[in-house]
């Protein structure tokens, strides 16, 4: 992936994030504004991740976006919403970061 890759990458995951906080938002106080708002960062994250699958692949585009938006979301429902992962959970977020990131360098560690 290249530098420009990488810009877009940022930015559909900021959408993305952003998207999350304002559905967590609507969910505390439902409101029609906040479920538009939501709608409509996700359909402007998804239409950048349709660029990256096209210029980068499907496996690597979505495996990168994918890890940094569990990391990031899970900080945010940790740190801004105050919700806690018990063990087993806390165990699962891990688990799915290493599967993620075996996917996505195992090309690479097989020399592929």
């Amino acid at each position: 992936m290249n530098l420009w890759g990488t810009i877009w990458l940022g930015i559909a995951t900021a959408i993305f994030l952003l998207a999350a906080t304002v559905a967590k938002q609507w969910s505390i106080t439902p409101h029609p504004g906040k479920i538009v708002l939501t709608l409509a960062l996700y359909s402007g994250g998804n239409l950048i991740m349709l660029r990256l699958v096209r210029d980068f692949g499907m496996a690597i585009a979505f495996s990168l976006s994918a890890v940094i938006q569990l990391v990031a979301v899970n900080l945010i429902a940790l740190v801004y919403f105050g919700e806690r992962l018990g063990l087993m959970q806390g165990a699962g977020v891990v688990l799915a970061i290493v599967a993620i990131a075996m996917i996505t360098l195992g090309p690479a560690a097989s020399g592929r």
